[in-house]
């Protein structure tokens, strides 16, 4: 059983490095890293994936467990005048879930750090922000980030149109709340810690297994294509959050869940028997759910030929996409069931 403590300062060290889509060079370094330190063999692909293998006893087969390591955000549109640059999203980001605060804004030459702005409360209907505090929630088009740096300054530090906006370290730190821990990122940054847990414990799997801390999911899966479209797998398994909500018949607890359907397709049925039964040797309760506004690596992979079968394994998360909050026992589970299920596979 992994000692909740140790996971959860995983969880925040790979928190604590910023990876914004397509801009994930900073926890490229980190996960190299630390693969090296677990000797585990480790590449980089020509898409940005960090990929762990870890030879099994039958080399004639493969799978593939990917966890995406590229967080949401937003995207500078333009910077303006009086240090004034406006964004858009990167990913399912809203403006409303970060609230007003720091961000970080990542040039080409230096981090700088700015407020996301809404504009002042003490305001009448003459100004465009009063809407947003009566009728519509506010929007990136609304919203600015506040720099208090000359355009000069910002074009010196490589702040551009393109440029990558997470949200800033000074507000990243995770909590813990019981069993629980609470941070922005968890998607999907507690599934990459996934991965590591497995790196660190699976040493004599059934088939080779590529562990794949895949890139730029958020917008489009695209780590994961390029990574299924070039490696024959027998079958991949996405690890995700899931959403905890009152349509989806998912508990807040320890278990780890299996998806069925996202909106794009089916999961493998017999693919999701095998874990439901490596889940039961080990005496772990699975939770079976469908899922709407969803998607993951391994059902777009599916969806466009690149694997013959997938599955998703999730932990129920609060607030996907926000200040979510896991527990920590479920992401325990994943690493445990997906080491029993390494261990057997056996189509």
């Amino acid at each position: 059983m992994w000692d909740y403590e140790q996971l959860f300062k995983i969880i925040e060290e790979l928190v604590m490095h910023h990876s914004p889509s397509g801009a994930e060079g900073e926890i490229n370094q980190f996960l190299l890293q630390q693969f090296v330190a677990l000797g585990v063999e480790v590449w980089s692909d020509r898409a940005d994936n960090i990929i762990a293998k870890i030879p099994g006893k039958d080399s004639s087969r493969a799978i593939a467990i990917t966890a995406h390591k590229d967080e949401i955000g937003a995207i500078v549109k333009t910077v303006g005048e009086a240090g004034k640059v406006e964004v858009r999203k990167l990913g399912g980001a809203f403006p409303w879930v970060y609230g007003e605060g720091v961000v970080d804004l990542l040039g080409d030459n230096e981090t700088i750090s700015g407020i996301l702005s809404f504009g002042s409360r003490h305001v009448s209907h003459e100004s465009p922000q009063k809407v947003q505090q009566e009728d519509t929630p506010v929007k990136w088009e609304n919203a600015w980030i506040e720099t208090k740096r000359t355009t000069a300054q910002l074009e010196a530090a490589g702040i551009r149109p393109g440029t990558r906006m997470v949200v800033g370290k000074h507000r990243k730190h995770p909590i813990r709340l019981n069993n629980h821990i609470a941070s922005y990122t968890l998607d999907n940054k507690a599934s990459v810690a996934i991965l590591l847990g497995l790196a660190q414990t699976l040493k004599q799997p059934a088939c080779d297994v590529y562990l794949v801390a895949s890139a730029k999911e958020e917008v489009g899966a695209i780590g994961a294509l390029f990574f299924t479209q070039n490696q024959q797998l027998d079958a991949l398994i996405a690890l995700e959050i899931c959403p905890l909500s009152e349509e989806y018949p998912v508990q807040d607890n320890e278990n780890p869940v299996l998806l069925s359907q996202d909106a794009y397709g089916i999961y493998d049925e017999n693919l999701n028997l095998q874990l439901c039964r490596a889940a039961k040797q080990l005496d772990i309760s699975v939770q079976l759910t469908i899922l709407s506004g969803f998607g993951s690596d391994a059902s777009i992979a599916m969806k466009f030929g690149h694997v013959g079968r997938a599955a998703c394994l999730a932990f129920p998360t609060q607030n996907t996409h926000g200040y979510e909050i896991a527990h920590l026992g479920a992401i325990a589970n994943c690493i445990n069931l997906l080491k029993g299920f390494c261990e057997t596979f056996t189509e």
